[in-house]
């Protein structure tokens, strides 16, 4: 064995990489036993699943005592492949967490589908959940280019296939097919602008890249510059920011409702992560390039977003799911905020703490608008705004609870995290004295609360008909219930998030 190989080995921590590493396992475990288990009993790998992602999850308690690094070529801490920090932890809390509430919807969904003719196949489902969950959470410990990118193909690919898995819904095929070329398309670009920064600075490692970059070769200046666009271009796709979001409407609506749920938090969670390593953490050094260039992304994204909302009918089938689709858009926009404040700033590591307590609130309360939406498809699916008139008469809990998730998203009371969460990003394009961008966010702020108001003011108006009851199964009462508790207590006590935007997380 070389020297390399033998440093790499023995700088290997088992404990920092145990999040995604249960992850994958678990994974490998349910479509192994997915052979052995007989149809009656597939209902056990969901619980599996479960069990697996809560178990990576509460992998991440020990970490808490400090930063911990691997994969470290030189022995050292100091250059390293993967990186469990402040920032690491949150984002893998954040997708562990969102695709263990995914896991939730996703078991009631799959035994409402059987017999429906649109069964999802439980063994691959869960497989292809889990794996990109496992690469979800490898991707923020990422700190060179080669694992950042893998990391962002693995938490990627399982997901073109859920969107598409659902057997004989030629919206479903229409939907991964528009996904996976735009994707591709993206992971081509981010390609090509990683070996032209590799061949601009001789090196993959983030914090090395960042060095090599404050001194480029004048006759590879142009190479490097071009590497930083391509790679900024790709990962903005991840993100869904505008010219970038296309394929997010369609994609909503023909994945399996749980998967869209996915998509809106764990997908979105995954690009924004890529897209600060590389922007605060690689390219401090062109700030000055993608600091006016993620300003301008912020305005266009949360103005395109929020006009695409208030487009939607109510009658209109899937207007809900479209609605929430292009709201993702627009709340994607003010997660670009403070990301555009840090190439403003002499702190960018601290400036971008904003979006990550941006994030987490998003997380919460879209999941549970998702959770719900979830509970209104069992029984009227073509989910349509028009559906959830009277919901308040039907399901009390339920009309109370999504009420507070779409407060929450419009930063109305008592959605005080909402409210605090668009405070502190407003905040964060003042003080980099990005004026003109938080007068835009301002208004776009205004706009949103046109939509969101009306679907809330929907639930309580009277039901056209007598309100049906049904019965909710336990894994959707779960989800429900646990996005609920966790908006109610960030709205009680924000400082659980917002103590993100005043400290570092590198």
């Amino acid at each position: 064995m070389s020297s390399l190989a033998q440093s790499v080995v023995q700088s290997v921590d088992w404990l920092a990489i145990a999040p995604p590493t249960i992850a994958a396992v678990v994974g490998l475990v349910v479509l192994v036993a997915d052979l052995f288990v007989r149809d009656d009993r597939k209902a056990l790998l969901g619980w599996v699943s479960v069990a697996g992602l809560a178990a990576a999850t509460l992998s991440l308690l020990p970490l808490l005592d400090g930063d911990r690094s691997t994969f470290c070529l030189r022995g050292d801490a100091t250059v390293c492949s993967y990186t469990a920090d402040r920032f690491t932890l949150v984002i893998q809390f954040l997708v562990l967490g969102g695709a263990l509430l995914a896991a939730l919807l996703s078991a009631s969904a799959i035994k409402d589908a059987q017999g429906s003719g649109k069964e999802l196949p439980e063994g691959e489902f869960w497989f292809l959940l889990l794996s990109s969950a496992a690469g979800a959470a490898l991707l923020p410990a990422s700190r060179d280019l080669a694992t950042l990118v893998v990391a962002l193909e693995v938490a990627s690919l399982p997901a073109f296939a859920l969107v598409g898995l659902k057997r004989g819904d030629r919206q479903s095929a229409e939907a991964a097919l528009k996904f996976f070329l735009s994707s591709v398309t993206a992971t081509a670009v981010t390609l090509m602008g990683v070996s032209f920064l590799y061949a601009a600075t001789g090196t993959l490692y983030l914090t090395e890249m960042a060095a090599e970059l404050q001194d480029v070769d004048p006759q590879l200046q142009t190479l490097a510059q071009a590497g930083v666009v391509l790679t900024l271009v790709g990962f903005a796709f991840k993100t869904a920011a505008v010219p970038f979001h296309f394929w997010v409407p369609d994609t909503y609506i023909g994945a399996p409702l749980p998967v869209a749920a996915y998509l809106s938090v764990v997908g979105k969670a995954v690009g924004f992560s890529g897209l600060i390593l590389v922007t605060v953490v690689a390219f401090p050094a062109y700030a000055d390039v993608w600091g006016p260039a993620m300003a301008l992304l912020a305005a266009l994204t949360m103005t395109v977003g929020n006009a695409g909302a208030l487009r939607q009918q109510a009658t209109r089938a899937y207007s809900a799911v479209r609605l929430l689709a292009w709201s993702s858009v627009g709340q994607a926009g003010y997660l670009l905020v403070p990301i555009a404040a840090a190439g403003y700033s002499k702190d960018a590591q601290r400036a971008i703490g904003s979006t990550v307590a941006y994030a987490l609130m998003y997380a919460a309360v879209n999941l549970g608008a998702f959770a719900v939406a979830a509970l209104v498809a069992r029984t009227k699916p073509l989910n349509r705004l028009s559906d959830y008139r009277g919901l308040y008469a039907a399901q009390p809990v339920s009309a109370l609870v999504l009420a507070f998730f779409l407060l929450c998203l419009a930063g109305l009371p008592p959605g005080i995290i909402g409210l605090f969460a668009k405070v502190t990003v407003f905040s964060a394009a003042v003080d980099a004295g990005l004026g003109w961008l938080a007068v835009v966010m301002a208004v776009n702020v205004v706009i949103a609360l046109y939509y969101y108001l009306q679907w809330t003011a929907l639930l309580f108006r009277a039901p056209e008909g007598e309100p049906e009851r049904h019965r909710i199964p336990a894994p959707l009462t779960a989800a429900i219930a646990l996005t609920a508790v966790l908006g109610f207590a960030l709205s009680g006590a924000p400082q659980l998030v917002l103590r993100f935007a005043d400290t570092g997380l590198f």
